[in-house]
């Protein structure tokens, strides 16, 4: 049964791994794309951003409306529909189809994300929660690291076209998979809507989604366009940038590491100190963005501390969404891709109007922003219990008097 459990867990974190490298991989390709349809880099990042903006749209409700499907079947048609897309990616010769392509699988992004964290919840034992839904999210990181760098290398080395067909050949593993590891799963009890959508009646909730969205805009107004900076200003070859790309992605895993443990001894402290540390990077990045050493070595760091923005975002939201955890989590993925689509048009505008160089004030103007509503948040939690304490001790006197 423990071989079972284990095979199944790997599926979906491949499956995972295959979405991260299908959406995040875009990002590392974008200078061969927009040779290749001959558009600008702002254009091409339209690839990244409809993606982003689909997810953030229907992630929750087509998630709900997921929820009363053979669990199965859902995961199989949605890795399947990523399979086929980057068989497209790699075929096409118009923008227009490319751009097609990466709206269609976006509807089935949130769905997999959710089920799949819902389905290891429900096949392992309760003591085994917790270590198998962080093993099927490790798909994530080990994208960052692995998937988007190998995605950019085949790009520069070989073809376009295997920089697709690797992303495909890893949804069709992932599916192979599923279809023989994971039981059949209709669901037997759906949790009513009411219920779902009663965690959106909490004002703490919309301030914590708003500064998601804000960490998520203030991260990918730069990533989106990374391969583009490391490229027009730091001067790398088309290796290289493939090389920082992995290095990005390994410090990723690390810097998951050390924001757990830094969220576990003390969220708040943490959760302030995010962006300031974030916007220092950046700044680094500014003026030393030229110069090709000092930039290996911020890449290095930059990666570390771009992980925590996940960590904190999914531990703020989860907080205040604990009474509808899959739904929850279908929020989580939808507000941090309207970061993405967000960030990566004020990324696309900076470059456009002002330059590649300046694309770096983009995050550092969006992270103080976010900064200032942590600090917005952290005051009213601060005033709420202040006057709940306040009721309590007047209810008390009451009762003495």
């Amino acid at each position: 049964m423990k071989n079972i459990h284990s095979s199944f867990i790997f599926f979906l974190a491949l499956g995972i791994f295959g979405i991260i490298t299908t959406e995040m991989g875009m990002i590392g390709v974008l200078p061969q794309v927009t040779q290749k349809f001959h558009i600008t880099p702002s254009q091409a990042g339209y690839l990244v951003s409809a993606f982003a903006l689909i997810v953030a749209i229907s992630g929750p409700f087509l998630t709900i409306l997921a929820s009363g499907i053979n669990r199965k079947a859902i995961l199989l048609s949605a890795i399947l529909m990523f399979a086929i897309s980057n068989i497209v990616y790699a075929y096409t010769t118009k923008f227009e189809v490319m751009l097609a392509f990466r709206i269609v699988p976006a509807f089935f992004h949130p769905i997999f994300f959710s089920i799949a964290l819902a389905t290891t919840a429900s096949l392992v034992s309760p003591e085994r929660i917790g270590k198998a839904v962080t093993q099927v999210l490790a798909g994530v990181t080990v994208g960052f690291a692995f998937g988007v760098p190998i995605t950019s290398y085949l790009a520069t080395k070989v073809s376009l076209e295997a920089a697709f067909l690797f992303g495909a050949i890893v949804s069709v593993i992932a599916f192979i998979g599923i279809l023989v590891w994971l039981p059949s799963m209709p669901v037997k009890e759906r949790m009513s809507l009411g219920k779902q959508l009663g965690i959106l009646r909490k004002p703490q909730l919309w301030l914590t989604l708003l500064i998601v969205v804000m960490i998520f805009t203030a991260m990918s107004s730069v990533y989106s366009y990374f391969a583009e900076y490391l490229g027009k200003v730091t001067h790398m070859s088309g290796t290289w940038i493939s090389i920082m790309l992995m290095v990005f992605g390994v410090t990723m895993i690390a810097g998951n590491f050390l924001f757990g443990f830094f969220v576990n001894k003390s969220m708040t402290k943490t959760v302030i100190l995010f962006p300031l540390v974030y916007a220092v990077i950046y700044l680094f990045t500014y003026y030393f963005g030229s110069y090709f050493l000092p930039m290996m070595v911020i890449v290095f760091v930059w990666g570390a501390v771009h992980s925590g923005g996940l960590i904190l975002s999914q531990a703020l939201l989860m907080t205040d969404a604990k009474e509808a955890p899959e739904f929850g989590n279908s929020l989580f993925v939808s507000f941090s891709n309207v970061g993405i689509t967000v960030g990566t048009w004020i990324g696309g505008w900076f470059i456009s109007q002002l330059g590649v160089h300046q694309l770096i004030w983009s995050g550092v103007i969006l992270l103080l922003l976010a900064f200032l509503l942590i600090m917005i948040k952290r005051a009213i939690s601060k005033s709420n219990a202040e006057t709940s304490g306040k009721y309590i001790e007047d209810e008390i006197n009451k009762v003495n008097q």
